[in-house]
């Protein structure tokens, strides 16, 4: 799946955890942010936007288990697209190659990485 597309998923996620039913909305935030968890589990340290969207990729039936595990007599919060997509729209912000709420560019990385007292590339 291309990055660009999983972005997109996890962004729906989002949008539905916030327009859910208040009264599911807490154990659907509790289920989210244990997702979250399970994801820095899984990757550890630093990682890239291209990295979570190949372990999304992969599969995330793993997010129903975590889903069913946090919230087990509230099967309104097992929505794993919602909680999932969310989860992965959060945890995506930690990337390396992420800021302001978008991809950098190799470019962007590359002169970051600059030491300050050389002149910047064109």
């Amino acid at each position: 799946m291309e990055t660009d597309t999983a972005l997109q998923l996890w962004d729906e996620g989002q949008r539905r955890l916030r327009d859910a039913d208040p009264v599911d909305r807490t154990q659907l935030e509790r289920v989210t942010d244990a997702v979250v968890d399970e994801l820095r589990r899984r990757l550890g340290g630093a990682f890239t936007t291209d990295e979570l969207a190949a372990l999304y990729s992969r599969g995330s039936d793993w997010v129903l288990d975590v889903a069913i595990a946090t919230a087990p007599h509230h099967p309104n919060a097992w929505d794993a697209q919602t909680v999932g997509g969310a989860a992965f729209s959060r945890y995506v912000r930690e990337a390396v190659d992420w800021s302001g709420g978008r991809r950098r560019t190799r470019e962007e990385l590359e002169r970051q990485s600059e030491p300050l007292d050389r002149p910047m590339r064109g």
